[in-house]
């Protein structure tokens, strides 16, 4: 089974109308990324999983400063409708900001409503991720069985904090909650080593690999190091979609090595890579 750990929620359900299509440039290297896509979109985009985790990021500021097209109020209710009109092949998150009041609330709300895990980007959110409503939060996460994807690394919004996103923060996490299930997305980007020796020491924080292959020194080095320090059994295969397609990301690591080829460094193995792709995801989070 493939399972794409790391997919955004469709802005619209139908047909995306031309005078409401938008793009960003920021999200990778090569070409604008189409940011509002319909549920069709988002099935021929992950098309090559079996499965796709979804979800949007709860942010204050729609289009604005952090550049996200979800309104707090819309984000959750979206996601939850979406998941739920094929269980089969979609898992959804929810997002929530822990400094709201509303907070645990909405939590609630949406477990009710079938979401099965969280989404949190401290960095685009401005929360502190080791302050005392993100604990409390983190707490009740690991108590109802939650898994949270954490948003990790660089970001090109000028408004989001690179140091809420630094890997070694999730091993602060992982100290004070270690039944907490944790991905850090992206490999945390640029810091794919920090990232590294954090999932190769806590049992239950894993990292998904979404985007990194846009990047291909990145996607080398981090995926290099995972072999290295024998944790690449901790990875899993996410698309970043609308960023890109799962097919796109399966081709991406499958790559890996071309970087390399005709030099004497050292290769990531074949079998690896397929590790990767084909990594036990659900069972990981304890979401079967």
């Amino acid at each position: 089974m493939i399972v794409d750990v790391h997919t955004h929620t469709p802005t619209h359900r139908h047909t995306v109308p031309p005078e409401e299509r938008t793009t960003f440039t920021g999200w990778r290297p090569d070409r604008p990324v189409i940011t509002t896509n319909s549920w069709a979109d988002q099935d021929e985009g992950v098309a090559a999983a079996d499965v796709s985790i979804v979800f949007n990021i709860a942010v204050d500021d729609p289009l604005g400063a952090v550049g996200m097209p979800y309104r707090p109020e819309d984000t959750n209710t979206a996601t939850a409708a979406f998941a739920g009109a094929d269980p089969a092949r979609r898992v959804g998150f929810m997002s929530v900001d822990p400094t709201r009041k509303d907070a645990f609330d909405e939590a609630d709300r949406c477990r009710e409503m079938g979401l099965r895990g969280v989404k949190l980007g401290p960095n685009y959110q401005d929360f502190d991720p080791l302050g005392r409503p993100a604990l409390d939060f983190y707490a009740y996460c690991e108590r109802h069985g939650l898994p949270i994807l954490f948003h990790q690394g660089a970001s090109p919004i000028r408004a989001a904090p690179l140091r809420y996103t630094y890997p070694l923060v999730t091993d602060e996490v992982a100290l004070r909650f270690p039944e907490l299930r944790v991905v850090m997305a992206h490999m945390g980007h640029p810091w794919g080593r920090e990232t590294v020796v954090t999932i190769r020491k806590h049992p239950h924080v894993y990292a998904d690999v979404s985007s990194i292959y846009l990047r291909p020194w990145v996607c080398y080095e981090s995926l290099l190091a995972a072999v290295e320090w024998g944790c690449a059994h901790k990875l899993l295969l996410g698309s970043d979609f609308p960023v890109a397609t799962t097919a796109e990301a399966i081709a991406g690591l499958r790559a890996v090595n071309d970087l390399v080829r005709g030099t004497a460094l050292p290769r990531v193995p074949a079998e690896t890579v397929e590790a990767i792709i084909h990594a036990d995801a659900l069972g990981a989070l304890g979401l079967r």
